[in-house]
């Protein structure tokens, strides 16, 4: 029987490209994204479903990009729309390094932490149960390129964020992985990953799924 992953995430995980200037809409193709890359090394096991949205926050409505990119607000839906979902694969928080969301590492793990816990209320499982949720830090930041100022100062807290996310699952007893231990951003934008990462990563979610959950 095919069971299903939810990947909830922001640019990252729709597959925006490292941006040369503001305004880019560029997407990569669906043979690059980690997601779909993922759904390939898993198969037939798992389908995959890709829910990134760029400038997604955790729980933040964005005052300059529009609330709809509050994570929080969205998810119930989203989990209702899908369900049932075996898995679902959290990864946000680099948005909220924003400044204008004056937020840091600690924060962005409770953040995720009540992203969980609303998961974990949804009965969007098998039969009504909780979907199993594999958390993942993202890698730390650089301030580079042309979204430089949009992330000012935002570098040197996103070095915290794998350990607090690593401290938030464990509070939740959640799976975990730190993404900064297989990838890195792309130096263009200092945010989003180029293909090689994206191939990287869904390895080793694929490796995180099936260690986990079987």
């Amino acid at each position: 029987m095919t069971r299903t992953i939810l990947c909830y995430g922001d640019s990252n995980t729709h597959g925006t490209p490292p941006l040369t200037h503001l305004g880019e809409m560029e997407r990569f193709g669906r043979d690059q994204r980690w997601p779909t890359r993922m759904a390939r090394d898993l198969a037939p096991d798992w389908e995959v479903i890709e829910e990134g949205q760029p400038g997604r926050t955790t729980l933040h409505d964005d005052p300059v990009e529009g609330a709809h990119r509050n994570g929080l607000t969205v998810l119930p839906a989203i989990l209702e729309t899908h369900r049932p979902i075996d898995v679902v694969i959290l990864m946000l928080g680099t948005n909220d390094l924003k400044p204008r969301f004056s937020v840091h590492a600690p924060d962005i793990a409770l953040s995720l932490e009540r992203l969980i816990a609303v998961i974990r209320a949804s009965a969007a499982g098998p039969a009504g149960t909780a979907p199993a949720i594999l958390l993942v830090a993202p890698p730390p930041i650089l301030e580079a390129g042309c979204l430089a100022e949009i992330f000012e100062a935002a570098a040197k807290p996103s070095l915290r964020l794998g350990q607090a996310c690593r401290a938030a699952a464990a509070r939740a007893e959640v799976a975990f992985v730190d993404a900064a231990d297989h990838i890195a951003v792309s130096p263009i934008d200092g945010i989003h990953y180029d293909a090689n990462a994206h191939a990287t990563l869904a390895l080793a979610l694929g490796d995180a799924v099936r260690h986990h959950f079987g």
